[in-house]
């Protein structure tokens, strides 16, 4: 399948569930939304489920390039800055919310390929800051990243607050430079 068509079913995927959450996604819907035959849709996808996990990881809209500004901190405050705009920014945050918030009732939709694909790409820059000597090995990545993520998702998601222009430096601040 042509990976331009490819996207535009990731895409109908995404916005269904932002839409209607994971109950009223359907493969007819995403047919008839994308423009492609639901045979050729199963044919790639046996499930919506299937489907769903494929559109986290490879769809364009939920895309994830790890930051590399030349340090740790400088690292790390871009990384929750992108997880901020993932998860406040339309259409990202409304796809994002309702796919992973799926993901947590219905453990046929396998969330944790987004999650360790999305890690496998953040572990760079830890690998580099050991490198430049910035963080001693024996630092557990997923751990910061973690800690920090988490501290959006409760944030933006959770408690339904904004997240200031400055949360993000101090978020850092307050895991490199200890409260």
């Amino acid at each position: 399948m042509a990976p331009r068509k490819q996207q535009e079913i990731f895409d109908a995927t995404l916005r269904l569930v932002a839409e209607k959450g994971y109950d009223g996604l359907t493969v007819e819907g995403v047919a008839e939304r994308s423009g492609v035959n639901k045979t050729t849709i199963y044919r790639w996808w046996p499930s919506k489920a299937a489907l769903l996990g494929a559109a986290l990881v490879e769809a364009d809209v939920l895309g994830f390039d790890p930051p590399d500004t030349g340090s740790l901190r400088g690292d790390l405050v871009a990384l929750v800055e992108g997880v901020a705009r993932l998860l406040t920014e339309p259409p990202a945050a409304d796809i994002a919310v309702a796919a992973l918030g799926a993901a947590v009732r219905h453990p046929e939709l396998d969330a944790r390929r987004f999650f360790a694909d999305r890690f496998a790409r953040e572990r760079e820059i830890f690998e580099r800051a050991v490198r430049r000597g910035e963080l001693k090995e024996s630092v557990d990545p997923m751990l910061i990243v973690d800690l920090l993520a988490g501290a959006v998702w409760m944030r933006a998601v959770f408690r339904g607050l904004r997240v200031t222009e400055d949360f993000a430096d101090e978020a850092v601040a307050a895991l490199l430079d200890g409260i």
